[in-house]
């Protein structure tokens, strides 16, 4: 496949998409490219086929694959062959009537507000910066329901506090502003402070280790699932858990949709919908409990 060099620069210069982003359009490629050669004997984009690329779905779906993981490569291949046939390379799109497999949707897991808000008012030592800080990841997560990825670049001077509100950057170098709460605003300042106080102000970064350097993935990992084994025992401990239940209750409080997508940063109301089901889920159940003509 000739063209992914060119394609790989596309994504990252004029899509801008990050490093993480790229490098997985690239071992989706370098996979289909794998198999293009192994098993049909092609090399040259030009020779391919709808038939060809329904092959590969198969193949990865005897291989075990999940459908929304075969989904995501079909999503990369149409990406890439959308890319070839804009810049003149191609005259067709061999992947335009492939039909990619149903994804089930699954529920989201989130915790009860009411064990989340135990773990926000649990009392912490304003003097240890490390519980501080652990404290400000739980609630910064939860309170706006920003990804992982989100909080680690999150900056000092990302935070207006006079609007009381903090500019994000998200997907696709997407920015969007969240309101934040008086009581999280005394919170970040209070951190600050600290941060002056044990001279690790230097970083520009808000969430940084005890150290002063910025913040890294498995380190908010290990801070959300140490603090979420206090009051859920989910298999599942992630710091997504948190932008979920974030979502679900602001659902359950009847937020919205179009609200919580812009909160969400979600490029579609279709990301935002699933939300919606849990706050059913709960409606139906409130109802059968206190209606006198549910249960008959």
């Amino acid at each position: 496949m000739k063209w992914i060099v060119s394609f790989e620069k596309y994504l990252k210069y004029e899509r801008r998409y990050s490093d993480h982003t790229v490098r997985s359009y690239m071992n989706d490629l370098e996979q289909f490219s794998v198999y293009l050669n192994a098993q049909l004997g092609m090399a040259d984009e030009l020779e391919l086929k709808h038939f060809h690329v329904r092959s590969w779905i198969v193949h990865l779906m005897q291989d075990n694959y999940t459908a929304k993981t075969v989904n995501r490569k079909m999503s990369t291949l149409k990406s890439y062959f959308k890319y070839l046939k804009k810049a003149g390379h191609i005259q067709s799109n061999p992947t335009a009537k492939v039909i990619a497999p149903k994804i089930a949707k699954r529920l989201p897991i989130v915790i009860r507000e009411e064990r989340l808000e135990d773990l926000l008012d649990h009392p912490i030592d304003h003097d240890d910066f490390e519980g501080v800080r652990n404290h400000l990841v739980i609630e910064l997560l939860y309170t706006t329901g920003i990804r992982r990825s989100e909080l680690i670049n999150l900056k000092d001077v990302d935070f207006n506090h006079a609007l009381r509100q903090i500019k994000v950057l998200g997907k696709g170098n997407k920015e969007r502003i969240i309101p934040i709460s008086d009581k999280l605003i005394d919170k970040i300042r209070a951190y600050q402070e600290l941060k002056k106080s044990e001279d690790l102000d230097a970083c520009q970064y808000l969430i940084i280790t005890v150290k002063g350097k910025q913040s890294y993935p498995k380190l908010i990992y290990t801070i959300v699932h140490r603090q979420l084994t206090l009051v859920s025992t989910a298999k599942k401990r992630s710091p997504h858990i948190l932008r979920h239940s974030f979502a679900t209750h602001l659902a359950n409080q009847g937020a919205e949709l179009n609200a919580i997508k812009e909160i969400m940063g979600h490029a579609n109301l279709s990301a935002t919908e699933i939300y919606m089901h849990n706050s059913i889920d709960r409606l139906r159940t409130v109802y059968k409990k206190a209606h006198p003509k549910s249960k008959k």
